[in-house]
C-alpha cells in the first residue's frame, strides 16, 4: 500500500515569456512605488546656494494686496431697460 503513493513533485509547466514579463514588471513597479513613497517621506536638504541670501523669509510674506482690476471680458451692466 505504501508503494502506491506517489511522492514525486507535481509536474509544473515552465512559465511562458509573458508570465515572466508580467512577474518582473510587477517587481519593477513595486520597487518604483517604494522609491516614490520614500522620496515623499524623506526630506531632501536644500542646496547651499539657495540658503545664502541673508534676507529673512518673513519679509517676502509681508506684501501689499493688489487692487482688483475689473476684467475686460465682462460687459458693464446697462443702467436703462431696453424698450420693446
Amino acid at each position: 500500500m505504501a508503494s502506491d503513493l506517489d511522492f514525486s513533485p507535481p509536474e509544473v509547466p515552465e512559465p511562458t515569456f509573458l508570465e515572466n514579463l508580467l512577474r518582473y514588471g510587477l517587481f519593477l513597479g513595486a520597487i518604483f512605488q517604494l522609491i516614490c513613497v520614500l522620496a515623499i517621506i524623506i526630506p531632501v536638504p536644500k542646496s547651499h546656494e539657495e540658503m545664502e541670501p541673508s534676507e529673512p523669509r518673513s519679509a517676502e510674506v509681508v506684501r501689499k494686496p493688489k487692487a482688483t482690476v475689473p476684467s475686460v471680458s465682462k460687459r458693464p451692466k446697462k443702467e436703462t431697460k431696453k424698450k420693446r
